[in-house]
């Protein structure tokens, strides 16, 4: 056989043997391409109807895509880092604990582990807590980290970049759901986020020739208001005693802010002579309000801050139920005093409506 026949044969074989491979590797491709698919468009089939997938900091894709097989979510977990791959997203995971359904299809799979989106976690701060209160809830929550706690007054507010100095009064108490990590400084910056934008939206719809002259005075107000009365309806009506005591030159004269005064040296009790020992909250002692706010007061308690009631009343007493006795003048107050604090019946009291 000459040269060129053989070349001419070597050549017809490589080109079966490519278009064969070709075919194959087609073959192969669309094999490939169509359990690809078939992975994309097939909910995952649990063995309940919810797992917790538990994504550490530092967790790689591949990692993540090792457990998912582990775990039994995947049998093959190339296809999931395939996808990972299409997306641009090998490098985009998350860290944080997911509640993962059955039923999900990968791609909202994915989506949740590159958004973010993992389980949320409810911590509550109660109307009239401290600021300390709020932090110590949050380092009680092993699901949280601490990172303010025993620390200063001075250096919280600086972490959480309040320009007062003080931290007191400033988060707005409410339920807020967080991921399992987050720590008190990112948690206690939503809740002051939230009460900044509810300061401002009270104070653009106060009313007219208020006392105070700044929203932080009206919080510091609002806190007052917000631990004299667990009886919502009195809030106004307090926030009208305080307002007209403060537009008269009398002292407050309230033992909430004795109280917040003597820090850890308050033991259950007040005393005369706690009422006559000076601190910066001592409104028996001090003109004028305190330093700060005393509590975390609600959107109510704000609100009544601004809109006091329209009334005559300088002094109320505690009636024993929780509420209030509303009296004009001092011997009024007297009375009521001696009824209700000494049980020594006093028949000059003015009747009110019971407390709502």
């Amino acid at each position: 056989m000459s040269f060129s026949k053989l070349l001419r044969s070597a050549l017809r074989s490589i080109l079966w043997a490519s278009v064969i491979l070709g075919l194959v590797s087609a073959l192969i491709a669309w094999v490939l391409w169509d359990r690809y698919q078939h992975f994309l468009a097939t909910p995952l089939a649990l063995d309940s109807e919810e797992i917790i997938i538990d994504v550490p900091r530092g967790t790689t894709m591949r990692a993540l895509a090792q457990r998912l097989r582990e775990d039994r979510i995947f049998a093959n977990p190339y296809w999931f880092l395939a996808l990972a791959y299409q997306r641009g997203q090998l490098n985009a995971l998350k860290a944080g604990e997911y509640a993962v359904t059955s039923g999900t299809l990968p791609e909202e799979l994915l989506d949740q582990f590159v958004t973010g989106r993992s389980i949320e976690l409810p911590i509550t701060f109660i109307e009239g807590w401290t600021y300390r209160d709020a932090i110590r809830a949050i380092t009680e929550r092993s699901s949280f980290v601490s990172e303010l706690y025993g620390l200063s007054d001075e250096v919280i507010a600086e972490r959480l970049q309040i320009p007062q100095g003080h931290p007191e009064g400033w988060f707005f108490p409410d339920t807020y759901r967080f991921p399992r990590g987050s720590t008190d400084v990112t948690i206690l910056t939503r809740a002051y986020q939230r009460m900044q934008t509810v300061l401002d939206e009270e104070w653009a719809d106060r009313a007219p020739d208020l006392f105070v002259t700044t929203p932080y005075e009206a919080l510091i107000l609002a806190s007052i208001i917000e631990k004299e009365t667990g009886v919502p309806s009195e809030r106004p009506a307090i926030s009208g005693v305080f307002t007209r005591r403060l537009r008269e030159g009398m002292r407050l004269q309230t033992d909430p802010t004795v109280i917040y005064g003597m820090g850890e040296d308050y033991d259950g009790n007040i005393r005369k002579s706690d009422l006559t020992t000076p601190t910066p909250y001592n409104t028996y002692m001090i003109d004028g309000l305190p330093p700060t706010p005393i509590a975390l007061p609600g959107r109510a308690a704000i609100h009544a801050a601004l809109h006091p009631a329209d009334d005559e009343a300088l002094y109320f007493v505690a009636r024993g139920d929780g509420s209030h006795h509303f009296s004009a003048t001092l011997d009024e107050h007297n009375c009521a005093v001696r009824h209700y604090q000494l049980g020594r019946p006093c028949g000059q009291l003015e009747p009110q409506p019971p407390a709502q």
